[in-house]
């Protein structure tokens, strides 16, 4: 009698875009995380229309926003400070994508840049830059190596209940950071300024969402490898 196994989920990357050079590239880690967990990470193009967007989103199993640019302020209604560096074509995709993955209930999991493009699309608005909105003794844009935590948050609900613990010690490379958090949105971790560290949307299957990156860490926190392998199981 043969045995059947389930297929591994297919989970769709949002790509990283260099404008100057005009690529489109990915970095490894967050593939070999979604690997690590047991899925197929694919990455997206760049550009596509919306009949194969719809296409991709019923093929996928699952979405991971990645980091990268700057979430440009006129989505908050904001203009953008000096320190800004957003990505209309980063912007543009990522609102097609996240409009039909939540409206098929898709499972999708943000890192960084995600977790912000989340918030603002569901109608949250950010701190353009935290070293000069909102001073604090924390070091947000942590330097090489990234796989070494920096501070720690804290947590609670489902990712209190996941890792088992009250506080867990992450990395940090942003300048940017949720101010006021969506109505969808419930905060799961928060760093010792008051900086959301990362969310869940209650209403969907599996919406989360965390700023530090987990991609550079797995391989040796255990922590790191849950978020992935979670976000997994849901696909």
């Amino acid at each position: 009698m043969k045995t059947f196994m389930k297929p591994s989920p297919i989970i769709g990357v949002t790509p990283l875009w260099d404008a100057e050079r005009n690529s489109v590239w990915m970095l490894p880690d967050y593939l070999d995380g979604i690997r690590a967990a047991g899925g197929i990470p694919v990455v997206l193009p760049l550009e596509m229309p919306e009949k194969d967007a719809d296409q991709i989103v019923e093929t996928c199993d699952g979405f991971l926003f990645t980091g990268g640019q700057d979430v440009a302020p006129e989505l908050y209604g904001e203009k953008a400070c000096p320190s800004v560096v957003s990505s209309s074509e980063r912007d543009k995709l990522e609102r097609l994508l996240l409009s039909k993955a939540l409206l098929t209930d898709k499972a999708i999991l943000g890192i960084c840049r995600g977790l912000q493009f989340i918030n603002v699309f569901l109608g949250g608005t950010l701190w353009q830059d935290l070293p000069s909105q909102h001073p604090s003794e924390i070091a947000h844009k942590q330097k090489k190596p990234y796989g070494i935590p920096t501070h720690n948050v804290r947590l609670n609900g489902d990712l209190r209940m996941l890792l088992g613990k009250d506080v867990i010690d992450v990395n940090t490379l942003h300048h940017q950071a949720v101010k006021d958090l969506s109505r969808d949105l419930t905060p799961m971790a928060v760093a010792p300024d008051g900086i959301i560290e990362a969310v869940k949307m209650p209403s969907k299957r599996f919406v989360w969402a965390v700023q530090w990156h987990p991609e550079y860490m797995f391989q040796t926190d255990p922590n790191s490898l849950a978020i992935f392998s979670c976000f997994v199981r849901h696909c």
